[in-house]
């Protein structure tokens, strides 16, 4: 009877010994639903903060939650930029109308005026062909303002009111490409093989006189031009929504785009200094 319940004992003692022990020496880790949840630490990459390519102090235009507070703000952020950029090319415009008269008089430019015309020309991107009469009124066509209106609402348009990566890093407003290397920022989803970039500027003035450059001298804009060049020479005013039928090249888009700036051109009438132009 002994060895028997020995025998028992000992089968019992085996077989609880064998439950027991995977999870006494081999005890799996728990978790728990909060730890699921947690990232692995050793896998997830920091997150790199790009830094602004410039020293402007920028409103916080995606923290503005109410859209007419927003609006209002980037417009008026922009104006003054866009507002000075004109005034500086409404001098060189007066300046070539003045040479222009004396040419057109039969009479000789000064010395100073022969110079300044050279100077313009090729700012401007004139043939050096041309003669100064040529010069003279190809510059009245392309020395001259663009209304602020369209300026602003386009500045809008390619920035996302301020909030894009191109306007915050590189006070880039305009979705101006640039094709050096490090001549501004590369965009995210650049095609394989290409290597423009998104141009950066140092001031949002700059970025302005730039864009204005861009649209006075650029082949692409020839269209818009001559609807500007006939708009003065019927006494015209230079409204916006005119102009932006000229637009059609700015974006792929095309006509979609220049239907889309039209309409935020009437639908932002309120916060645009809409005017006619000088």
């Amino acid at each position: 009877m002994k060895s028997s319940l020995f025998i028992r004992i000992g089968i019992a003692g085996v077989v609880g010994w064998s439950l027991i022990a995977p999870f006494t020496f081999n005890k799996p880790k728990v978790i728990t639903p909060e730890k699921l949840d947690e990232p692995d630490i050793t896998q997830v990459k920091p997150e790199v903060i790009e830094q602004p390519l410039h020293n402007v102090v920028l409103p916080k235009f995606a923290e503005i939650v109410d859209v007419k507070k927003k609006k209002a703000a980037f417009f008026n952020f922009l104006r003054p930029s866009v507002n000075q950029a004109n005034s500086e090319i409404l001098i060189e415009r007066q300046a070539i109308k003045v040479m222009l008269d004396k040419i057109s008089l039969e009479e000789s430019l000064s010395a100073l005026e022969s110079e300044l015309l050279v100077t313009l020309a090729k700012k401007y991107r004139v043939s050096r062909k041309f003669s100064q009469f040529q010069k003279l009124n190809e510059l009245l066509l392309r020395v001259d303002i663009i209304p602020s209106p369209l300026v602003l609402v386009q500045a809008a348009n390619e920035s996302a009111w301020g909030t894009s990566r191109f306007a915050r890093i590189g006070l880039n407003f305009f979705g101006i490409w640039c094709y050096q290397k490090g001549c501004g920022m590369v965009p995210k989803s650049r095609n394989e093989g290409a290597n423009h970039e998104v141009a950066a500027f140092n001031s949002v003035n700059h970025a302005v006189e730039r864009y204005l450059y861009n649209i006075n001298t650029n082949s692409a804009y020839t269209v818009f031009r001559a609807i500007r060049g006939q708009l003065r020479a019927q006494n015209q005013p230079l409204q916006a929504q005119v102009l932006a039928t000229g637009l059609l090249p700015y974006s792929e888009r095309g006509t979609d785009y220049v239907l889309e700036i039209t309409e935020m051109i009437r639908h932002n009438k309120a916060y645009l200094n809409v005017a006619s132009a000088d």
